[in-house]
């Protein structure tokens, strides 16, 4: 190693993909020795082999009008396809379905978005809105079930362990069949597709051979974590020409094999050598003992590959990550710092920095253009009132009253899987109105005795109170999830405050409940004087004593104080 003096360039980048990044400007020489029409002699050695698609990624196509070679002599793994993360859902499926026979709303949502679905682009918004209405974080199965086709197959819940394997491999297969008549399919899907066949066919005659010959059936979450782990393990090859072009490889490939020029990505300590070995249950101690490969023997073949491969290379590039996370110590591989201080190679250490950029704050202005006054005049003639919350959220940021009162844009609805703040008072308000509407029906003199009487009412209300926020029908059976029964006992805690508050001041006459009501309000504008009309719903008016009072119910704070 050295028989000759060598530059080095050590590149300091921060992140994961930045070190793909950085490959398409390392092959500047590599460019202009193919607009030259000369032969290449580079390679791009992975050590993080999760960086192959970022690499090809970043590599063009084309230089001008020539074509840039590259060959990969590494495998494609299952894991980057799409037919995995299918595969993977189906498996989330299963394990919701057999536990409680539901799906998660959002495990629904991510099979509607996953491209391999064939669902059209008219009918996958339709389910989705579907689901929204109806407000379910857990979905009965039967629910997706009934749309038929490949969700029939796909969330159909297996009857035994050992259907399986057999199951994924009809749903599989479907997914294939559609994709073949729609001339959709990649020649790389392709060949995964047909691995992934093959492998879910050979662990199924495992299985089977298992089953018959102890005639005891397997554990299925046992069963969907072997299928989980076979296939995170296939990888299919991606051809080329191993004579010509750039050459993108694994550490291992790159064996007994020289190149002029030598990129190393993900040259970080913990990943060359590997701060782990595989899974195993032989102790270190007992490995140790009758001579089997232990942590040391890693690293020495770790370090054999790595001086193997620059021994005969003339420029040698090393980029590492220095981001510090859960899976990356940002720490440059030991084996740099060794080269650097035992090779005497002339060494340039660089930092790649990412410019970061922030845009000026810019104020949004709203062109008052006919139509904006049309809907505003609308204000100032009364078709429109202007509420609490409408005045509120024009004085915190005017630019979202523009959006919301003139424009008319909503916010998109989701499913929400706990219930926000302000819906705990609108089902308060709704139990109270319907406490009183009921008492006043009958008579609108309101007593001890009879609040105490009606108490007993209560948890049906609150329930329909769910019922009408949620779905906005009140007689929809609710079936509430663990963070909804925490909402339902505050609206209980709630309800008997206030009811324990109106026994003390009992008697009293109900005289409105929830009554809408405006009132104008009158200001200078331009030299003239405009009226708008304030908009408000008071909670409860009643009369005790001769004194008429309004009491309104707060869930949140209450402010008594305000600022001009």
């Amino acid at each position: 190693i050295q028989s000759a003096q060598r530059d080095v360039n050590v590149y300091k980048v921060q992140g994961q993909t930045a070190q793909a990044k950085i490959v398409s400007e390392l092959l500047a020489h590599e460019k202009e020795q193919i607009l030259n029409q000369q032969s290449v002699n580079t390679a791009i050695i992975l050590a993080d082999e999760s960086l192959l698609i970022p690499v090809l990624q970043t590599i063009p196509a084309k230089i001008e009008d020539k074509k840039i070679d590259v060959n990969i002599t590494m495998g494609f793994g299952l894991t980057n396809s799409s037919l995995y993360g299918l595969a993977d859902l189906w498996l989330n499926v299963q394990s919701e379905v057999n536990a409680k026979k539901t799906v998660q709303y959002q495990t629904a949502i991510a099979f509607l978005s996953h491209p391999l679905i064939g669902i059209s682009d008219v009918m996958r918004p339709k389910i989705i809105d579907a689901l929204i209405k109806e407000q379910l974080i857990d979905i009965p199965y039967g629910r997706l079930t009934r749309q038929g086709g490949l969700f029939a197959n796909f969330f159909e819940p297996i009857t035994s362990s050992a259907d399986a394997v057999k199951t994924l491999i009809e749903v599989l297969d479907y997914v294939l069949q559609r994709e073949l008549a729609s001339k959709k399919l990649k020649r790389i899907d392709a060949e995964l597709f047909g691995k992934t066949m093959q492998e879910l066919n050979r662990l199924q005659d495992t299985l089977q051979h298992h089953i018959d010959k102890y005639q005891k059936d397997i554990e299925l979450s046992f069963v969907l974590s072997l299928i989980q782990k076979s296939l995170s393990a296939i990888a299919v090859p991606l051809e080329g020409d191993p004579l010509n072009g750039i050459q993108i490889m694994g550490l291992l490939e790159s064996r007994n094999l020289n190149f002029d020029r030598v990129i190393i990505l993900g040259l970080n300590e913990g990943i060359v050598p590997q701060a782990s070995t595989g899974t195993t249950f032989i102790p270190d101690s007992l490995r140790r003992a009758y001579g089997l490969p232990v942590l040391e023997n890693q690293d020495a073949i770790s370090a054999y590959m790595f001086y193997r491969l620059i021994q005969r290379s003339k420029n040698i590039d090393f980029v590492y990550n220095s981001l510090t996370d859960e899976s990356n110590s940002g720490e440059p591989s030991r084996f740099i710092k060794q080269l650097e201080y035992e090779s005497g190679f002339n060494f340039r250490h660089k930092e790649l920095q990412l410019t970061v950029k922030t845009e000026l704050k810019r104020d949004e202005v709203v062109v008052k253009s006919e139509k904006v006054q049309q809907v505003l005049n609308r204000y100032l003639t009364g078709q429109k009132y202007l509420s609490a919350s409408a005045l509120t959220t024009y004085i915190s940021n005017p630019i979202d009253f523009f959006y919301k009162y003139v424009a008319g844009i909503e916010e998109p609805k989701e499913v929400e899987e706990t219930v926000e703040a302000y819906k705990v008072g609108l089902i308060l308000h709704d139990v109270m109105e319907q406490f009183y509407a009921q008492l006043k029906a009958i008579d609108p003199e309101i007593t001890a005795d009879r609040i105490k009487e009606k108490k007993e009412d209560i948890p049906k209300l609150i329930m329909q109170g769910f019922a009408l926020v949620l779905y906005e029908n009140r007689n929809v059976h609710v079936q509430l999830n663990g963070m909804q029964k925490v909402i339902y006992a505050i609206v209980l805690e709630y309800v008997n405050i206030i009811l324990k508050q109106d026994t003390e001041d009992a008697p009293f006459t109900l005289i409105g409940l929830e009554q809408k009501g405006n009132v104008s309000f009158s200001f200078e504008a331009n030299g003239t004087t405009q009226q708008v009309k304030l908009y408000g719903i008071i909670d409860r008016v009643d009369l005790k004593n001769g004194i008429y009072r309004i009491v309104d119910y707060k869930t949140g704070s209450d402010k008594l104080k305000y600022s001009s």
